[in-house]
């Protein structure tokens, strides 16, 4: 009786999208994850730190903000695991990949910081609009879908802190 291989291997991916396909959507991907969770870290880090007359209002928004893009996370890592590869998931991974830069080591006055969220979401959009292409030419509609609704998020996000930033 042959003994069963303890090996196994996983079922190759077949749905549709090539592999050449699927690990640039994922490297584009990875890219996004990267740019969300440093954006993420940054409000955060803003929320703790926002002093001044509009404590408040931006301590409450920035919570809004952070909570948002700490959700977002985990469907954009999913989706990299959905296409066959590995989600990066370290802060020096994120540091290669991610567009958006670190958080000042000292936090800047409140709108300053209203201004460095502003670059940092308009960053990140920018980052999701640029995998349409791909995305497209493999007919990758859950992909497209999951950049729409982020597009959506950041371009209203950067809108209402630039309206902060008006006289």
């Amino acid at each position: 009786m042959a003994k069963a291989s303890s090996k196994t291997s996983a079922p190759t991916i077949n749905i549709g999208i090539s592999e050449k396909d699927r690990a640039a959507i994922a490297q584009g991907l990875s890219r996004l994850l990267a740019d969300t969770y440093t954006l993420y870290l940054t409000t955060h880090n803003f929320h703790w730190n926002v002093t001044g007359p509009m404590f408040n209002t931006l301590h409450t928004m920035f919570m809004v903000q952070y909570t948002e893009l700490w959700n977002a996370v985990d469907p954009i890592a999913e989706r990299i695991r959905s296409l066959g590869h590995v989600a990066p998931g370290s802060y020096a991974d994120f540091g290669k990949l991610a567009s958006v830069p670190d958080a000042p080591s000292k936090p800047p006055k409140a709108l300053d910081m209203v201004r460095v969220l502003v670059e940092g979401h308009e960053a990140v959009a920018r980052t999701a609009r640029s995998l349409f292409a791909v995305v497209d030419k493999a007919s990758d509609e859950p992909t497209a879908d999951l950049l729409t609704q982020r597009l959506t998020v950041h371009e209203q996000a950067a809108w209402m802190l630039r309206s902060l930033l008006e006289d």
